[in-house]
């Protein structure tokens, strides 16, 4: 007999107890919650009432402002800087012991990279100073050295301090990595242990081209993974074995890159991953939330846990700390987060609201993810499709750029695949060789800084039969982000460069009124959709390329003309050898390389064409995909495979607001028709709760509303 929707939810929740009861704490905490504590909030905090909202939002571990900028309980360092309304009260502590009544998991919340002018007075030594020996600041506040003894000597004793006296599971710290790369310390610590390190002086200045600099950058990397290793060292010691310091990271690649924290390697050393990413932003949509997911997952491992800031107040586009956000954007922020594997984590500034709406936001998707919890970890993606990333071409190729030479063009590909309903996972460049066997395509979007040994694993995955997709710059540069001669993959593209060395440049074209012609004659598959005309859009520009002889030529350059006065807005050469897109196979190895930025131009301006073009790359690529979903709609497809069963995340991301935050309102879709190759005769549809058939392979909701999670088998 079936089993009904009952027996589901009551097995599932009993395999989710027997499997996590023995886990240690960092890997049963589900769902969290957060009041960023101000310093007026000890004389109005009310605990009865916040313990109670853990209850009603299902919440299993909370983060409570302990100290760092300011502390929320007498501390016995007296330069420890006291909330201004504590009046010698110990909220952090009292929260603390609630929380633990109420069987909650705590960390400790520190922001520690700050400190007032006292303190300055006292320790002169320990912060950062620019190039005539002044400080820097922030505000009113003197920001600390990282290469202090305020870093080595002073953090952990507070530390210490904290877990000594209220026992938190964890600490975490929203600046724990200090100053970022927009400015260079010249105090006397950085000066020592730079030259002794490197042998070089610190530079003078930001100059990607000095090797000192790039040294600097380097050298910066390690600091922060240093004090990650001892700020773990000290709160184990404190606190136990589990007892894990957790800082807090960035979703945002280049956002880690400007402050010195390497994802791959932080995920490496994390037990757990906290994520301060709270929203979106109009360039990259909701759906840069399940990408987020997938990604620190692919590095963390999906048996670990990614549990992140989820804002329920007005973050975006401005900052209106006290107000509501609109409940669709912040459930849709939400819901892909948790459809790309992260755990949600309600966040408030402040413990008083006199706009009270945010309350009620959080608390139908929390009580959701309690519900089906097992379905939501220890899953594993299914994809054909890995989008790749490295984090030192951020830095390297991307430089002071980055938001343009490096996120816009894999944002693009990130849309385009959303788009296409296409599963895919994104793979770091010094994990190819460890993708999942799963995997038929790697796409490489404008991946300029490669090095030797990168290209190497990138042949050696071709030399398996696996299929590669490359755009733009891909390996033109070193991994310092040197121009090279020619690709260094040019032997894989089937084309090289005509251009002098001296001439390359990293910069983005200025927007042109420029096409694509697609070849005459017969079309290949991947101009399907485009047989009423003969050119594309593009509005970039194009350098000859020596195509070699057994390389297809599908698309060529139209150079710019006028577009203004109409009158004069004729082609003047409209036939080009120059090409945009080529085509070729090595073995069983098919091999696209895309030399037009339409990656980038499709993250900028949206334009169907681009999108289109390349997800039939894409298709062309990767053959036969995991999943066909059809229906109406923009629709964000997470696709699992847990023990005999699959899971089929639909995130419906259709709204007015695709484009700009922030929404208003959900807006329905469907039919949707699944089609999986599975064997089984029923789904369970966790959002609308029931059952239905499968036929054939495919099963049919009827409904959408924000998600919907089908487990099959």
């Amino acid at each position: 007999m079936p089993v009904t929707r009952r027996e589901f939810l009551l097995s599932s929740a009993a395999t989710l107890s027997a499997q996590t009861s023995q886990l240690p704490w960092y890997r049963r905490a589900f769902r969290w919650g957060q009041t960023n504590i101000t310093e007026k909030d000890p004389a109005r905090y009310d605990i009865a009432w916040w313990r109670a909202h853990w209850k009603r939002t299902a919440t299993q571990a909370v983060i409570i402002n302990a100290g760092g900028i300011v502390a929320y309980y007498p501390s016995k360092y007296p330069l420890h800087h006291r909330a201004e309304f504590l009046n010698g009260r110990d909220l952090y502590g009292e929260l603390t012991a609630a929380a633990h009544q109420d069987g909650l998991f705590v960390m400790a919340r520190m922001d520690s990279n700050r400190v007032s002018e006292e303190f300055y007075q006292a320790h002169p030594s320990w912060f950062a100073r620019d190039k005539d020996d002044k400080p820097y600041r922030a505000a009113d506040k003197y920001i600390t050295c990282i290469n202090s003894r305020y870093y080595d000597e002073y953090l952990p004793q507070i530390l210490t301090e904290i877990i000594e006296r209220s026992r938190p599971e964890g600490v975490t710290d929203n600046s724990w990595a200090g100053m970022g790369r927009e400015a260079i310390c010249y105090c006397e610590n950085c000066r020592n242990k730079f030259g002794v390190a490197t042998g070089h002086q610190l530079p003078a200045a930001a100059n990607w081209d000095d090797i000192a600099y790039r040294e600097w950058i380097m050298w910066s990397y390690q600091r922060r993974i240093e004090v990650w290793e001892l700020n773990n060292r000290v709160t184990r010691a404190a606190g136990g074995k589990d007892c894990v310091w957790a800082g807090m990271n960035s979703g945002s690649v280049t956002q880690q890159a400007r402050s010195f924290r390497d994802l791959r390697a932080i995920c490496r050393r994390a037990d757990i991953l906290m994520l301060d990413h709270q929203r979106r932003d109009d360039d990259t949509g909701f759906q840069q939330n399940g990408d987020t997911g997938k990604r620190v997952h692919a590095l963390l491992g999906w048996d670990k846990l990614a549990p992140e800031s989820m804002a329920m107040y007005q973050s975006g586009p401005g900052y209106f700390r006290l107000a509501s956000k609109p409940a669709a954007e912040a459930r849709l922020w939400m819901i892909s987060g948790i459809a790309g594997g992260i755990q949600p984590w309600w966040h408030f500034i402040g413990a008083f609201h006199e706009d009270r709406r945010m309350h009620a936001t959080a608390e139908p998707v929390m009580l959701w993810c309690q519900r089906n919890q097992q379905m939501l970890v220890n899953r594993q993606p299914v994809a054909t499709v890995g989008l790749v990333w490295s984090q030192r071409n951020t830095d390297f190729f991307g430089r002071d750029n980055a938001a343009d030479r490096v996120d816009a063009p894999y944002t693009g590909f990130m849309h385009a695949l959303v788009r296409a309903r296409i599963p895919y996972l994104p793979v770091h460049v010094d994990d190819i060789a460890a993708a999942p066997k799963e995997l038929r395509l790697l796409i490489l979007p404008n991946l300029g800084a490669l090095s030797d040994r990168q290209c190497d694993a990138i042949r050696a995955w071709v030399g398996h039969g696996g299929n590669l997709l490359a755009t733009g710059n891909t390996s033109l540069f070193n991994e310092w982000g040197e121009p090279r001669p020619d690709y260094a993959l040019a032997d894989l593209f089937g084309a090289r460069r005509v251009e002098p060395a001296s001439k390359l440049t990293r910069e983005t074209p200025a927007e042109q009124h420029t096409y694509l012609r697609l070849a005459p004659g017969a079309r290949h598959e991947v101009l399907n959709g485009f047989n009423d005309t003969e050119i594309l859009p593009f509005g970039g520009t194009l350098v000859p390329i020596a195509v070699s002889e057994n390389t297809k030529t599908v698309l060529t350059y139209v150079p710019p003309f006028p577009a203004y006065p109409p009158e004069t807005s004729w082609m003047r050469e409209p036939v080009t050898s120059i090409p945009g897109l080529l085509l070729t196979e090595k073995g069983s190895a098919r091999i696209a390389f895309l030399p037009a930025d339409i990656d980038r131009r499709y993250a900028r301006q949206h334009l169907p064409d681009h999108g289109n073009l390349l997800a039939n790359l894409v298709r062309w690529g990767a053959g036969q995909l995991p999943v066909q979903v059809d229906g109406p709609g923009l629709i964000d497809v997470h696709l699992y495979r847990q023990g005999g069963k699959v899971l089929v995340h639909l995130v419906n991301l259709t709204s007015t607001a695709a484009w700009r935050a922030p929404a208003e309102e959900l807006i329905p879709i469907g039919p949707i028709r699944v089609t999986v190759r599975h064997p089984a005769s029923s789904a369970n549809l966790l959002v609308a709760n029931k059952a239905i058939p499968i036929r054939q392979s495919t099963l049919e909701i009827a409904s959408i509303l924000d998600h919907e999670l089908a487990v099959i088998g």
